[in-house]
C-alpha cells in the first residue's frame, strides 16, 4: 500500500508535525522529527500552514460562464427579479459553449484553489428537461478522482408554475443526483405548502437530502424557514437540510433573529451564505452561536447572475468575514471554518479533516495560521488528494 510522509507541516495551532499518508488517509501525525535522514520519497512542507481541503458548498456547475466569451451582465429592469433573471440566463446559455467544457473550466478552477469537496445544484425544467443533469453527471464521473460532488436537482423554474417539473425532478434523482432543491416556494410558485410537499415528499420517496435556494426576505422568507424547520423536524431529517442563501435572516430585528436560530438549531437545518454584495445575508456569528450550521459557496461564477466569481473558498472566507466585521483571531477562524470544517458537517462528508483515519486531502499554503490565512489569502498554495498533488499556485497539475 503506498505511503508517503509529509515533513514539516505547521498544524492550525501552530505546532510543526509530519505526516504519513497511507492508502489515501493519514496514518500517522507527529511531532516534526527533522531527521537526518528523513524517509524515500518524503515531501518537506518546510512550515507551510496545511488545512483540510476546502468545501464549495453552494455552486453551479451547468450555468457558468468561466473559460467562456465574456457576456456583459444585463440589470433587471425593476430591481432584483428572479424570475426576470432566469429569463436572461436562458437567453445566455443558448448561445455559450458547450455545457461540459464550461462545466470542466470551473471545476478546475476551483481544484486549482483547493476545493476537493462541492454541492452543485443543477437546473431541472420543462423547457431542459434532464440534458443538464446528465451533461452534469457525465462531467462528474471524468473527475470523480479529484474531486467529490454532490449534486441537487433544482427547479430553476419553479415546480408547480412549470408543469411536468415534479416528475422530471424524480427522474433526475433516479439518474444520480444526490439532493432535492426547491426555489422560493412562496414568491414563485406562490403555494408554500404545495410546493414543499414535492420537495420533501421526493426526498422521503428517493432517501435524499434537501437544499432549497430561498432568496424571499423579511417575513415571509422567515416564515418559509419556519415550515421548512417545521417539515424537517417532523420528518426526521436532521442534518440532512439547508436553506442557501435565507436572505430573509438578515433581514429581521435581533430578537427574531434570536428566535431563528434557535429553530434552525433545534430541527438540524444548515444555511449557506456567499455574503453576496446586493443583498442582507445571514448574521454568521449570531448564527453559530445559536448552534446553526453555516457554511458558504460561490453561488454562481460568471454567469448570467453577476460577473463575479474565482472559485476560492479560502477568498470567499475573506470576503464573508470582510461582510460580517470579523476582526479577533477567534472570528477569522470561524470564517475559514465556514469553507472548511462546516462544509463538511453540512454535507455530511465522511473522514474530514486533518487527523489521523481522515481522508489526506489538503492544502499547504505559506501562512503563519488560520487568521492570516484568512486575510492574506495567500496564491501560492499546493493541493494534495489523497495524498498526491493535483494542483500547484491555483493550476491543476493532474
Amino acid at each position: 500500500m503506498r505511503q508517503t510522509h509529509f515533513l514539516n507541516a505547521r498544524l492550525a495551532d501552530g505546532t510543526l508535525a509530519d505526516l504519513a499518508v497511507t492508502g489515501g488517509r493519514f496514518s500517522a501525525i507527529a511531532p516534526a522529527a527533522n531527521a537526518a535522514a528523513p524517509p524515500a520519497g518524503a515531501v518537506d512542507l518546510a512550515g507551510q500552514l496545511v488545512l483540510p481541503a476546502f468545501v464549495e458548498g453552494h455552486i453551479h456547475l451547468d450555468t457558468s460562464f468561466y473559460g467562456d466569451a465574456w457576456r456583459p451582465h444585463i440589470p433587471c429592469t425593476d430591481g432584483f427579479d428572479v424570475r426576470e433573471r432566469v429569463a436572461f440566463q436562458m437567453r445566455s446559455l443558448e448561445q455559450a459553449a458547450p455545457m461540459d467544457e464550461r462545466a470542466k473550466n470551473q471545476l478546475e478552477l476551483c481544484v486549482g484553489h483547493g476545493s476537493l469537496a462541492m454541492r452543485s445544484h443543477v437546473m431541472v425544467d420543462a423547457a431542459v428537461g434532464l440534458k443538464h443533469v446528465e451533461t452534469i453527471l457525465g462531467v462528474r464521473e471524468k473527475y470523480r478522482e479529484l474531486i467529490d460532488i454532490q449534486l441537487v436537482a433544482f427547479p430553476q423554474s419553479g415546480i408547480l408554475s412549470s408543469p411536468g417539473t415534479a416528475e422530471l425532478l424524480d427522474e433526475a434523482l433516479k439518474l444520480g443526483c444526490d439532493l432535492i432543491g426547491g426555489l422560493d416556494p412562496a414568491s414563485f410558485d406562490r403555494d408554500v405548502n404545495g410546493h414543499l410537499d414535492v420537495v420533501f415528499g421526493l426526498a422521503e420517496r428517493r432517501g435524499v437530502g434537501v437544499d432549497i435556494h430561498l432568496h424571499d426576505g423579511g417575513t415571509l422568507g422567515l416564515f418559509e424557514i419556519e415550515e421548512i424547520c417545521a417539515r424537517t423536524a417532523a420528518m426526521s431529517m436532521q442534518g440532512k437540510v439547508a436553506v442557501s442563501h435565507a436572505y430573509a435572516l438578515g433581514d429581521i430585528s435581533a430578537d427574531t433573529l434570536a428566535r431563528a436560530g434557535e429553530m434552525l438549531a433545534a430541527s438540524g437545518v444548515a444555511i449557506m451564505t456567499n455574503a453576496p454584495g446586493n443583498h442582507p445575508f445571514p448574521p454568521v456569528a449570531a448564527l453559530r452561536k445559536a448552534g446553526v450550521t453555516v457554511f458558504a459557496g460561490s453561488d454562481n461564477i460568471r454567469d448570467s447572475w453577476w460577473p463575479y466569481g474565482d472559485g476560492d473558498m479560502l477568498n470567499r472566507a475573506n470576503m464573508i468575514g470582510y461582510r460580517s466585521a470579523f476582526y479577533e483571531d477567534r472570528e477569522l477562524e470561524a470564517a475559514c471554518d465556514l469553507v472548511s470544517h462546516a462544509g463538511a458537517k453540512a454535507l455530511g462528508l465522511e473522514g474530514y479533516g486533518i487527523a489521523v483515519g481522515a481522508k489526506a486531502d489538503f492544502v499547504a499554503l505559506k501562512a503563519e495560521h488560520v487568521p492570516e490565512a484568512v486575510v492574506a489569502v495567500p496564491r501560492e498554495r499546493t493541493v494534495f488528494r489523497r495524498g498526491m498533488l493535483v494542483a500547484r499556485d491555483s493550476r491543476m497539475t493532474s
